[in-house]
């Protein structure tokens, strides 16, 4: 019943109207430097809806836009995502150039550089949010449930998400899904409290932070608490 009137709005958006609707997904962006994080999870929401029901706008994807972004860029989220092929962020959110600065590794997992990569989006480019998007069946959390170590610099991303799946062990339910969970919940929590930058900017208000899990199946992308 859900995913049927979700489908029917989204349709009585889009029937007969396809231009208009992409007018208003791109004129959205227009003021989105000056969002909140509130509502900039509000446009990552609508974005990920038509994405979901497959009536993507595909906003900020013109010659224009290019041309205008060589001059700056302001990009209203960052996402901290998986380096799958299957979740881009830019498809996932139905987002364009420059309306978000990603940065992905396998596990969604973060180091000293793409840390100082983080920080850099909030400091010098002005984004208030940041996603955390973990997604089903993951790989690089799957070969940590599987072994303690891993080959190479593998074991390095095995590492980081040992801390998730020690948590997951202890729960019911799906074991995979339920570490990709808490690794989510383990890198939000430990943005928040990374001084001096991140903490201060959280603390001020002008940041938030928020874990996401994307569903393979469905597209939808849900927040995790």
């Amino acid at each position: 019943m859900r995913k049927l009137l979700t489908v029917c709005v989204v349709a009585a958006l889009t029937a007969g109207a396809p231009s208009a609707f992409a007018a208003k997904a791109e004129g959205a962006h227009a003021s989105a430097a000056t969002l909140s994080p509130d509502a900039v999870w509000h446009t990552l929401a609508a974005g990920n809806l038509r994405f979901v029901v497959g009536h993507p706008a595909h906003p900020h994807q013109t010659v224009l836009r290019r041309e205008e972004l060589a001059k700056a860029q302001h990009p209203i989220a960052i996402i901290v995502g998986c380096s799958d092929s299957r979740v881009p962020p830019e498809l996932v959110f139905d987002q364009g150039l420059g309306d978000l600065f990603i940065v992905r590794v396998a596990g969604n997992v973060v180091d000293d550089a793409a840390l100082g990569s983080i920080e850099y989006g909030v400091e010098h480019l002005g984004a208030t949010l940041i996603v955390v998007l973990g997604h089903e069946k993951c790989g690089a959390v799957s070969a940590a449930i599987s072994s303690p170590h891993a080959p190479g610099h593998v074991d390095a991303l095995v590492q980081a998400i040992q801390p998730a799946v020690h948590v997951a062990r202890t729960e019911k339910g799906d074991l995979v899904d339920n570490a990709v969970r808490e690794n989510v919940k383990r890198v939000v929590l430990e943005l928040n409290n990374s001084k001096p930058i991140l903490a201060e900017f959280v603390h001020s208000g002008h940041l938030k932070i928020a874990g996401a899990r994307y569903d393979l199946d469905t597209g939808h992308v849900e927040i995790v608490k």
